[in-house]
């Protein structure tokens, strides 16, 4: 049995200090070590990301994760052992500023396709979502 984690936080500070490459660089990095996979999606203010490997090494990289001075008000969605990894190889979406939301949708859909309904409606719905202000 494999943990999945999916949690969302919000970037504390100033969200242009993010560079989601540098991020995404590092973290198949390190996951890769870890034996961590997942699917790690930011949209210039929030993540949301599901991490899934064995139980105690998902839960090491959570803990970093709410340790990491960048995030804050992070919330666990969904912590639940599945069978086989449901995201594959780890990935990354991010919104592109004039990006078309539907062709952003399908790309998420896409990498989040063998996720549970639940797992990827949540990926789905915050690709969708439009900033109020």
């Amino acid at each position: 049995m494999i943990r999945q984690l999916v949690y969302i936080s919000s970037v504390k500070g100033d969200p242009g200090a993010i560079n989601p490459d540098a991020i995404l660089h590092v973290s198949r990095r390190n996951n890769a070590r870890s034996g961590v996979t997942g699917l790690l999606y930011y949209d210039g203010r929030r993540f949301l990301q599901a991490l899934e490997g064995e139980v105690e090494a998902v839960e090491r990289l959570y803990r970093h994760i709410a340790t990491d001075p960048r995030h804050h008000a992070l919330v666990i969605l969904s912590d639940r052992m599945v069978a086989t990894r449901e995201f594959g190889d780890w990935a990354m979406g991010h919104a592109c500023d004039g990006e078309d939301r539907a062709v952003l949708i399908s790309r998420i859909g896409r990498l989040a396709a063998k996720a549970s309904p639940a797992v990827r409606a949540t990926f789905e719905s915050f690709a969708g979502l439009k900033r109020l202000f």
